[in-house]
């Protein structure tokens, strides 16, 4: 029986292949060569004896025995990250590195606001955003590769633990003039389903709006095309129809420079809930905690 123990070097290499299913994209997240991310992995079936990767020159392939150890290197990965984090709890609050994934319906209209006052009251924090969509920052959360994670709810985010930040509410954005244009607020049922823009699957905006409106043939007509708000702004000032933005993106100004109108939609629940969620049991609970105090004081 083999008595070699992986390094955590070859288990995170191993991760990144399975997770961008090429030798030069993982070696990138690595902050590596390609030759060096393949030297570590051939090293390591070396040593364990067996075959994790089928490599062909346009195919990387894992085997059965390949895809149960990467399970298992996630959860060895995330134990090594929570050890880490138990150290660094028993430092200064808010200080060292911190890494926050945040969902892109958010990061540009509210990290502008936090982000200076953030850096000027906890000099000592070194935080590193990443950018990505609800369930690609929880994967990153659950893998590992973030610490804590900015998005909006209701959304499946597995066994966290979460921080109520404030409501965002949402606006109905029309051209200006439109026939339709109510004089305070947007009741759901004067939504023109085969007018209405919104974001493509994968951002969890569009499926808030939805289910606010609760009208379902607006899910069968509605065109899921924007890949960012922005884009939808644009697609509404040229005529091309109405779509939904959250408070926080009007009052950051998203709709400068346009002739567009946003009213409040006039719904029961017309809002998503702004959370920040970590690991369930994480020892940087409290620091989370603090955190979520400064992003809502922001």
């Amino acid at each position: 029986m083999s008595t070699y123990l992986p390094t955590l070097k070859q288990l995170q290499y191993l991760v990144a292949l399975h997770e961008h299913g090429h030798f030069g994209r993982a070696a990138d997240a690595c902050f590596v060569s390609q030759s060096t991310l393949s030297a570590g992995l051939r090293e390591l079936e070396t040593l364990l004896g067996v075959t994790l990767v089928e490599r062909t020159r346009r195919v990387v392939r894992f085997t059965p025995l390949g895809n149960q150890v990467v399970a298992k290197a996630h959860r060895l990965l995330r134990e090594a990250e929570e050890l880490s984090e138990l150290v660094q709890s028993h430092g200064a609050p808010l200080a060292g590195e911190l890494r926050m994934s945040v969902i892109p319906t958010i990061a540009p209209f509210l990290l502008p606001r936090i982000l200076p006052r953030l850096r000027k009251e906890r000099p000592q924090l070194r935080l590193f955003l990443r950018e990505e969509p609800s369930a690609a920052a929880i994967e990153s959360l659950h893998h590992g590769r973030a610490d804590c994670v900015l998005l909006a709810l209701p959304f499946p985010t597995g066994e966290v633990e979460a921080e109520h930040l404030f409501n965002d509410r949402l606006y109905v954005a029309f051209p200006k003039d439109d026939p339709r244009d109510p004089p305070a607020s947007v009741p759901p049922s004067i939504i023109d389903e085969n007018r209405l823009l919104l974001l493509e699957d994968g951002h969890c905006l569009k499926e808030h709006a939805l289910a606010a409106c609760n009208r379902p043939e607006l899910r069968a007509s509605a065109t899921m095309i924007g890949t960012s708000l922005h884009t939808l702004v644009q697609m509404v000032d040229n005529g091309l129809g109405l779509t939904m933005l959250p408070e926080m993106a009007v009052e950051a100004g998203i709709l400068h420079d346009t002739e567009i109108v946003a009213r409040p939609l006039q719904a029961d629940h017309a809002w998503r809930e702004i959370a920040l969620v970590w690991r369930k049991n994480s020892p940087r609970g409290e620091e989370f905690r603090l955190l979520a105090q400064e992003l809502r004081a922001g």
